[in-house]
C-alpha cells in the first residue's frame, strides 16, 4: 500500500514520541509519502481464513477503507522487521507466527513501500492495539475486492494475489554440495554437514534474490530442506531448514521429497551436480541448480 499525503484540513493521527522515520518524503513533483526511510506492510496469509485486513480509522487518509497493517520503517530497519513490527503494533500480530514468503517492492527511487507476503505458521487472532485500526478481519482471498479498499492497496491487489500461488522450495543434496569443496569434509562428515546447514539457515533468514529462482519480485524466502545420508545423518538441524535423514540412498530420498513438494503445489528446485539425480528430479517436476549455485548464494 502506498501512503499518500493527507488532504487539506484532514485530521492528523494521534501519536506519542516520534521515531526519526515518522516524517514525510517530498517527491520532485510535490507529492508526499509517509516514512523517511520508506514504509512496509504485512500481507499475512492463513491457509484456512484468508488474508488479514485492517479497517482504517476514519481520521486517517482514505479513512474507513480496508488495507494492510503497516507504516513507516525505522532507520536501519529491514522491510521484514518493519512490516512485522507495524503489524504487531496495529493488529497484535505475533512476529513468530508469520513466516515471510516474498517481498513485493513499490520503489520510486526516493521512497519505497514493501509488502511482506507471509504465511501464518502459528494460528492467531488479531487484536486492535492502536488507534489506527477500526476493525481487523480475516478475509477470504476471493472476497477481498468486495471491500472498500484503500486505492493504493486496490491497485496492487491483483499483483499480490498472483504471488499467493507461488511457493518455492529448495531441496539440497548435502553430500553432493559438500563434495564439491575440498575443505576436508571427509574427515568429519557430520561436522561439515552441520556447518553447511547452519549457513543455509542464515540464507533462509535473509532470503534470496528472485532472479536466482527465476521468479518475479525481488526477494523470496523458499522452504529449505537438507537431505543427509551416511555419517551425516546425525547432523544438527537449524532454524528455517528442514532435515531429511535418508535411511538408505540419499538420491532416492531427494526424489521422494521433490515429488511430494511438486504434488503439494511447490515450485521445487533441487541443488545437486549429480547428472543421474538431476534427470530423476527433473522427471519429478523439479528444476535443478548445481552445487555452485548454492555456494555462490552463501558467499554472497
Amino acid at each position: 500500500m502506498t501512503i499518500e499525503p493527507p488532504a487539506p484540513g484532514e485530521p492528523r493521527r494521534p501519536h506519542g514520541p516520534r521515531d526519526p522515520g515518522d516524517a514525510w518524503v517530498v517527491a520532485p513533483t510535490g507529492e508526499r509519502y509517509w516514512g523517511r526511510f520508506g514504509a512496509a506492510g504485512l500481507l499475512a496469509v492463513d491457509a484456512e481464513q484468508g488474508v488479514l485486513l485492517q479497517h482504517r480509522a476514519s481520521w486517517s487518509h482514505f479513512g474507513d477503507t480496508w488495507a494492510l497493517p503497516g507504516g513507516a520503517r525505522h532507520e536501519g530497519e529491514s522491510a521484514c522487521d518493519g512490516a512485522l513490527r507495524e503489524a504487531a503494533e496495529e493488529a497484535g500480530v505475533p512476529g513468530a507466527a508469520v513466516q515471510p514468503r516474498v517481498l513485493s517492492v513499490f520503489d520510486l527511487g526516493y521512497w519505497s513501500y514493501t509488502t511482506v507476503v507471509g504465511d501464518v505458521s502459528v494460528p492467531f487472532e488479531p487484536t486492535i492495539s492502536d488507534p489506527e485500526s477500526r476493525e481487523l478481519a480475516w478475509v477470504p482471498v476471493d472476497e477481498v475486492t468486495q471491500y472498500p479498499l484503500h486505492p493504493a492497496f486496490a491497485a496492487s491487489w491483483e499483483k499480490l494475489r498472483g504471488l499467493l500461488s507461488v511457493r518455492p522450495a529448495v531441496i539440497v543434496d548435502i553430500a553432493n554440495v559438500m563434495g564439491s569443496v575440498p575443505d576436508g569434509w571427509w574427515r568429519d562428515r557430520r561436522g561439515a554437514a552441520s556447518r553447511l546447514v547452519a549457513r543455509m539457515a542464515d540464507l533462509a533468514a535473509q532470503g534470496i534474490p528472485a532472479s536466482a529462482l527465476g521468479l518475479p519480485e525481488q526477494t523470496w524466502y523458499p522452504e529449505w530442506t537438507a537431505v543427509v545420508e551416511g555419517q551425516a545423518r546425525q547432523v544438527e538441524g537449524a532454524p528455517g531448514v528442514g532435515v531429511v535423514r535418508a535411511d538408505a540412498s540419499g538420491d532416492d530420498a531427494i526424489v521422494v521429497v521433490a515429488q511430494q513438494g511438486a504434488a503439494a503445489g511447490r515450485r521445487v528446485t533441487v541443488v545437486t551436480s549429480d547428472r543421474g539425480l538431476s534427470d530423476r528430479v527433473t522427471h519429478a517436476g523439479a528444476a535443478v541448480r548445481g552445487a555452485r549455485w548454492l555456494l555462490d548464494l552463501l558467499a554472497g
